[in-house]
């Protein structure tokens, strides 16, 4: 098994060595897919440049500046062909697509609850652990371990937009939508299992509206703690096949509607008109 390392976190190497929250979604959403990327058969179509900001690199941008200088300099290096302006009187300059990120990262600078909390603890601090035998990474966006907790850090479009949860038929906030309770239970449990610490989580997030919102969450009600036991429950009930799927001893199910489904598809019936599913 791989030694984690900043360099390697994110390497499909180490992704065959440990699940994570992020992987994990992805085999929810489509197991085919996800062991197509896994083998380096497909990989998601990158945006094509456009007036629009893509919102991992605007969210990146916002995460390397808190976590340090120089990371943040090499992120722009790094996507500079993205992130800044190539001709006219802006060459060399932040495109206004991602202008909103530096409003957000005033925001978060002006504000004195993310300066007590986020600012002074340990950035990126990858922690590993096994869940019921399976090993797990994940990195923590800040860790104050002194003080006995980590903060995450998100930006999404907006704190109070509603998402539907087409299983339960009900709205449901930006949290429950991307299922952070499930990656607050997952690091809760590594960083028990790195430091042996018991570490409240604690999430700070921003909107990407014009005039930026913030907001800092905790996960200390009791829906909130019944949520998180029922992500892990969830883990427990299909990591399993997961990685038995990885190793080849069951065939991934293909959702039929995803980017590398369609790419792959063949037809062999027909739909009734009646049958058609919509979202």
């Amino acid at each position: 098994m791989l030694k984690l390392t900043p360099e390697n976190y994110y390497s499909i190497e180490t992704d065959w060595d440990y699940m994570s929250f992020s992987q994990f979604k992805n085999f929810e959403e489509c197991e085919a897919k996800e062991l197509a990327r896994l083998k380096g058969e497909w990989e998601p179509t990158k945006k094509k440049s456009t007036s629009t900001a893509d919102p991992l690199i605007l969210g990146n941008y916002v995460h390397s500046y808190f976590e340090s200088k120089d990371a943040h300099e090499a992120f722009i290096e790094e996507n500079k062909k993205e992130l800044l302006s190539s001709r006219g009187a802006t060459k060399g300059k932040l495109k206004a697509s991602y202008k909103l990120a530096k409003e957000i990262i005033t925001s978060l600078n002006a504000d004195d609850m993310f300066a007590y909390f986020y600012k002074p603890g340990d950035k990126e601090v990858i922690v590993t652990g096994e869940i019921e035998g399976i090993a797990w990474k994940g990195k923590l966006d800040s860790l104050s371990l002194k003080n006995g907790f980590f903060c995450d850090l998100k930006t999404v479009d907006d704190l109070h937009k509603r998402h539907w949860n087409a299983d339960e038929r009900r709205w449901v906030p930006f949290v429950e939508d991307r299922q952070y309770h499930m990656q607050m239970a997952v690091y809760w449990e590594l960083s028990k299992q790195t430091f042996g610490k018991d570490l409240a989580p604690l999430m700070f997030a921003a909107s990407k509206q014009s005039i930026p919102d913030k907001m800092a969450i905790d996960f200390e009600s009791e829906e909130d703690q019944q949520l998180m036991r029922e992500a892990m429950d969830k883990i427990l009930a299909n990591q399993d096949r997961y990685r038995k799927v990885m190793m080849g001893e069951v065939e991934p199910k293909a959702c039929g509607r995803c980017e590398y489904c369609r790419i792959n598809k063949q037809l062999s019936d027909f739909t009734h008109a009646s049958d058609i599913e919509v979202d």
